[in-house]
């Protein structure tokens, strides 16, 4: 039960924060309005980390879908 309370949460939080990358252009992002901006600089500090964390939350959401897999398994 845990780990699905865990699944939901990590799912939720991954989606928030791959909402608040910004767009890399060439895709998508550029038929809303994404495109328009100039990116002067590459990448700040503030979106290494946001990589940085979307990677972390990523790792956790991934290990708890094998952990459920894995629970669900031995329950048969």
């Amino acid at each position: 039960m845990g780990f699905s309370i865990a699944l939901i949460i990590f799912s939720a939080l991954l989606m928030l924060l791959v909402l608040m990358h910004k767009g890399k252009g060439g895709g998508l992002s550029d038929m809303f309005g994404g495109g328009m901006q100039s990116s002067v600089g590459g990448s700040s500090v503030a979106e290494r980390n946001l990589d940085r964390i979307t990677v972390v939350v990523g790792l956790c959401w991934f290990s708890c879908i094998v952990v459920l897999g894995l629970l669900m398994k031995l329950d048969r």
